[in-house]
Formats: C-alpha cells, sequence, structure tokens
C-alpha cells in the first residue's frame, strides 16, 4: 500500500472515531428524577391549632360587702371543702376621714340633738308634775264623792284627767328616749377611726367559705386592706374536670361537628384522646401576628381516656389539638407529586424509562399525602416534584 493511501485510512479512522464520540456525547441524556410509589396506607387528614386545658366549672369568689379583708392565707393547690373551709374574713369598714365643712356640719347635728334632749327631758318632768297633781285630784275627788260634797261628774273628769296625765307621761318617756338615740346617732358621726376600733372589742367579721369542694385555682387578691363589694378573691375548681378549648378560624370550625375525634399532643407527655363536644355559635374579630383580622370560634372538647392519663395537666396548660376530618387506609401519593393540568389534578407515572402524563382524581388531602380515587394503581411510580423539563416521553432515571 502506498504512503498516501496509508495516510487516507488512518486519517478516515480518526475522523470516524471522532464523529461517533461527539454523537456518543450529543445524544439525549435521561433527566435525573425523584420517584414515589402510589400505596395504601393510613391517610388521616386533621384541623391543628393551638389549645388551652381549663376546668370546667370556675367558681369566682367576690366580697360581700365592702370592709377590711383580712389576710388570705391559703394558697393554691388547697383542698377546700363547701360550707366549711374559711378563705377570708372580712371586718366593716371604718369610716372616712370627715373634712372641716362636714365636721362642723356634724358639730351642728350634735347641738341640735343634746337641746332636743333637753328638751324632751324638761316636757317629761312636766309630765311628771301633771301626773302628781292629777293623782291628787282624783284622790280627793273619791273622798268628796263619798260626802256628796260634789258632783259624779267632777269626779268623772278627775279621772280623765288622771288618765290623761299618764299618758302624756309615757309620751314624754318615749320622746326622750327618741331624743337620747338621735344624740347618740349624731354623736357616733363624730367618732373617729381610732375609736371606732377600740369601742369595736372582737371582730365581727364576716367569714368567706368554699361554695363547693374543689381545689384553689388561684388567688387574686391576697394582702389585707380595704375592698370594695364585688370585689374578686379567690378561684375555686376541680382539676380532675378538665376540658380544651381551641380557637380555631371560622372557616375551619365548619367543618367539624360534636362527637368527632381529636388528638392532644405538644403538652409535654404521650397522645391523648379527645372528643368534640361543642362548636361555640359567635365568632369573634382577632388580629393575627401579620395584622390580619380572622373570625375565631372556640371549640370545647373533652378528653377521651382515662383520668390519669392527664392528671398531670393543670387550669390554663397549653396543648396542641389535632381534630380528625377523616381516617382511613387508601391510595396515597405524596402532595408533592401532583399538579394542576387545566382544571384537573395530574402526574407524571413512569412507564419504562419515559414519564407519561395521567389526570388523576383525588379525594382527602392533608399537608404530606393526598387519597387518590381514579387514574393510578397500586405499585406504580410516579415523579416527585416535576420541573419545567418533564413532559410527556421524556427519558428519565431515578435519581
Amino acid at each position: 500500500m502506498s504512503v498516501a493511501r496509508r495516510r487516507l485510512v488512518i486519517w478516515g479512522s480518526l475522523l470516524g472515531v471522532l464523529a461517533a464520540a461527539i454523537a456518543y456525547a450529543l445524544r439525549p441524556q435521561p433527566i435525573p428524577v425523584d420517584l414515589a410509589t402510589a400505596a395504601i396506607g393510613m391517610l388521616r387528614v386533621t384541623i391543628d391549632e393551638e389549645g388551652e386545658t381549663r376546668v370546667r366549672d370556675v367558681y369566682t369568689l367576690h366580697a360581700p360587702l365592702r370592709g377590711q379583708l383580712h389576710r388570705i392565707t391559703v394558697d393554691p393547690g388547697d383542698v377546700v371543702e363547701a360550707g366549711k373551709t374559711q378563705l377570708a374574713q372580712i371586718e366593716p369598714a371604718a369610716p372616712a376621714f370627715l373634712d372641716a365643712r362636714t365636721e362642723a356640719e356634724q358639730q351642728a347635728a350634735v347641738e341640735a340633738a343634746r337641746a332636743a334632749y333637753n328638751l324632751a327631758e324638761a316636757e317629761l318632768n312636766k309630765a311628771k308634775a301633771d301626773l302628781t297633781f292629777a293623782e291628787s285630784e282624783r284622790t280627793r275627788a273619791r273622798r268628796l264623792i263619798q260626802r256628796n260634797t260634789i258632783s259624779q261628774r267632777a269626779l268623772d273628769d278627775a279621772e280623765r284627767a288622771s288618765s290623761v296625765a299618764q299618758a302624756n307621761l309615757a309620751t314624754a318617756e318615749a320622746a326622750l328616749n327618741v331624743r337620747r338615740h338621735e344624740l347618740q346617732q349624731a354623736q357616733s358621726r363624730l367618732l373617729s377611726r381610732q375609736e371606732m376600733r377600740t369601742r369595736g372589742g372582737t371582730c365581727e367579721c364576716v367569714p368567706v367559705t368554699a361554695p363547693v369542694d374543689g381545689v384553689v385555682l388561684r388567688v387574686m387578691r391576697r394582702s389585707e386592706g380595704v375592698i370594695d363589694a364585688g370585689t374578686p378573691l379567690i378561684e375555686i375548681g376541680d382539676p380532675r374536670d378538665l376540658e380544651i378549648v381551641a380557637n380555631m378560624l371560622s372557616e375551619d370550625a365548619v367543618k367539624i361537628k360534636p362527637g368527632q375525634g381529636a388528638i392532644v399532643t405538644g403538652w409535654g407527655g404521650p397522645d391523648l384522646q379527645a372528643t368534640v363536644r361543642r362548636i361555640e355559635p359567635f365568632a369573634e374579630t382577632e388580629i393575627s401576628a401579620l395584622g390580619i383580622e380572622e373570625q375565631r370560634v372556640d371549640v370545647i372538647l373533652d378528653f377521651a381516656g382515662p383520668p390519669d392519663s392527664w392528671s398531670p395537666l393543670g387550669h390554663g396548660y397549653r396543648v396542641d389539638v389535632q381534630v380528625i376530618l377523616f381516617e382511613g387506609n387508601v391510595l396515597q401519593l405524596p402532595l408533592g407529586a401532583l399538579f394542576r393540568q387545566g382544571a384537573d389534578w395530574a402526574v407524571f407515572v413512569v412507564e419504562g424509562q419515559r414519564a407519561e402524563l395521567r389526570p388523576v382524581e383525588i379525594g382527602h388531602r392533608n399537608s404530606l399525602s393526598v387519597e387518590i380515587r381514579e387514574g393510578l394503581q397500586q405499585g406504580e411510580r410516579v415523579i416527585l416534584y416535576p420541573s419545567d423539563r418533564i413532559k410527556a416521553g421524556v427519558s428519565v432515571i431515578a435519581r
């Protein structure tokens, strides 16, 4: 073979190898994807919200009258018995300080009452003198009538005058008692706080006892001092009778019905079972942390397990509540495998090494998984989080 022919063969072979290498390098490569398998499993759909435990019936003791409260010595957690355990004592309040004008008016009232008393005393003395005279006239008339010296009418006049004098004496005595009490009343308005304490002697205190059996939940006023009627003092309840209140969005509350189950978590112990008892009929407007107005409704739940399981909880403890809307074994996929195809939901199913677009019908879903009612069979593999590179017929490979 000539040199020219040999060079042509060598260079031709090299060019062929180079062309083959370029063609191999430029061939379409399978797209690496994450895959998930459609499988039957437990799917639970819940509405999650923070809740708070509370004693079902809380009794707040209020001061029955205005007065001086003695220091309250009971502590939260103390056991009380209805009608027997004394929780507080209230002493009648001392009189208020008098200003100069009021004190002058009260002094004048005392002098007026004293003058009226003196007048009533003089009237009593006059009534006694009149009675003495009337009785002597009656005695004289009785002696004279026996001698026929006076007429029967004169005797009757003497008897009547004696009776009238007795009545006048009784009236004068009663008037004197009235004036005496009026004087004492006027003088009492001038008594100082120290004199009241000195004259009071033993404390005529009003005891405040427990209205029900239970435990002291909170002491709202402990120190001694003057209080007004109606001042809250102590809260009492039974910590064994707890309920849960969860403040939920109104759009979530309409999906909840009494009797639905719930799971209580996030309280520092194992998960607890609960049951929805009541959905409040009135929603309130609240402002969220982002400054958004929300309509929220209180949902009341009862513990469903034995009391020993939630006995560490108390009044006002924070918990997480998951109200169960649906729970069952269904064919499901991770939520990240689905995307919108027009008005329908769809997934990319891997058949062989290629992606195939397939519409599906979904059912219940939570934040992680979704129920597949139609369009997939158990065991089929789908692409998770498909990018815009994934299209029907594209070659894919598991990442």
